[in-house]
């Protein structure tokens, strides 16, 4: 092998990660799709530790068991210890983006056996992911990006340009899987890939994608920090299930709307938006008799408010 090489550079970024993050020493996951990404990431973990390959089918195109079979054979190929055909069944809740994330990773969270999953993300998926929550105006969180280890899954690749990965299969005469939705414009993420990102390039002088990747990379640990103290402000103000309105009060606002944050998701809300977040945030600030903001819940048939009681806020439940 080339220590100077496409495969080098992918097997010194996943030493790197594994040495960077406790992920254990004895086997591990990939997901595997059959692109050029996780293929090539699946061909160096494979000769670095015993793997088993996690193929999920969607089933969004007719094709897709064929191309799974297919992914699973190039993962023997390659020396993994296993490789299995996960088959989901993707919703329609929040668009089909975002409907297949959530059937792909409960499927793999589901077979992995307790082992880390190593996913294929590259720098260049890093940079959409920032430039999506910019576009979104999702706040910090979103526009610190993915993380490279959030347990159980590991992003050894964020330092990586896919170039790369697709370099590295040429080195091994490996043919990857070239899925049509990666040139489909229907999706957000194929016209930031070909379109926006390019012309920003261009207006820029390059280097823009390391750019957002190093962005994200400082922001995230000033969010980490934040959060950090957040968790221990929660500890500290929470008051039968509720948070108490005068100690919140003093806090600043990153961290206070972080508690606010951390409360909701321990008292079962989910699919947060910052908007909500500051909603809620002014039943402390600027209530002035404000009602119940809705929150989102996992729970079917009811819906959650968060409202001010007095002194404390707390979380109403009412049935749909």
């Amino acid at each position: 092998m080339d220590r100077q090489g496409p495969l080098a550079t992918l097997r010194r970024a996943v030493e790197g990660f594994a040495q960077a993050h406790p992920i254990g020493d004895d086997a591990w996951c990939v997901a595997l799709s059959g692109g050029a990404d996780s293929l090539a990431l699946t061909a160096v973990a494979a000769r670095l530790r015993p793997t088993t390959a996690l193929v999920v089918d969607h089933g969004l195109q007719p094709a897709s068991a064929a191309v799974s079979a297919a992914a699973c054979a190039q993962a023997r190929h390659l020396g993994c210890t296993d490789a299995r055909v996960l088959t989901v069944t993707v919703g329609s809740s929040g668009g089909p983006e975002a409907a297949a994330r959530r059937a792909r990773y409960a499927a793999l969270d589901a077979e992995r056996g307790g082992r880390p999953v190593l996913l294929a993300h590259t720098l260049d998926d890093q940079a959409e992911t920032v430039l999506l929550g910019l576009g979104r105006g999702s706040g910090p969180r979103s526009i610190a990006g993915m993380r490279a280890h959030d347990p159980p899954w590991g992003r050894p690749l964020l330092g990586v340009r896919r170039d790369v990965t697709r370099a590295a299969c040429a080195e091994l005469d490996l043919t990857p899987w070239d899925d049509p939705h990666n040139a489909d414009p229907r999706f957000t993420r194929v016209r930031l890939r070909t379109e926006v990102l390019p012309l920003l390039e261009e207006v820029l002088g390059g280097g823009v994608a390391e750019a957002l990747v190093r962005t994200a990379a400082a922001l995230r640990e000033d969010t980490d920090e934040l959060d950090a103290q957040a968790s221990v402000r929660l500890k500290a103000h929470a008051v039968d299930g509720g948070l108490a309105v005068d100690l919140m009060a003093e806090q600043p606002a990153a961290i206070r709307r972080r508690v606010i944050r951390g409360w909701l998701l321990a008292e079962g809300a989910t699919g947060l938006t910052d908007k909500q977040i500051r909603a809620v945030d002014l039943l402390i600030t600027d209530w002035r008799g404000r009602g119940g903001v809705a929150v989102e819940s996992p729970h079917r048939g009811q819906r959650v408010f968060a409202e001010r009681r007095g002194d404390r806020l707390a979380l109403r439940r009412e049935p749909v």
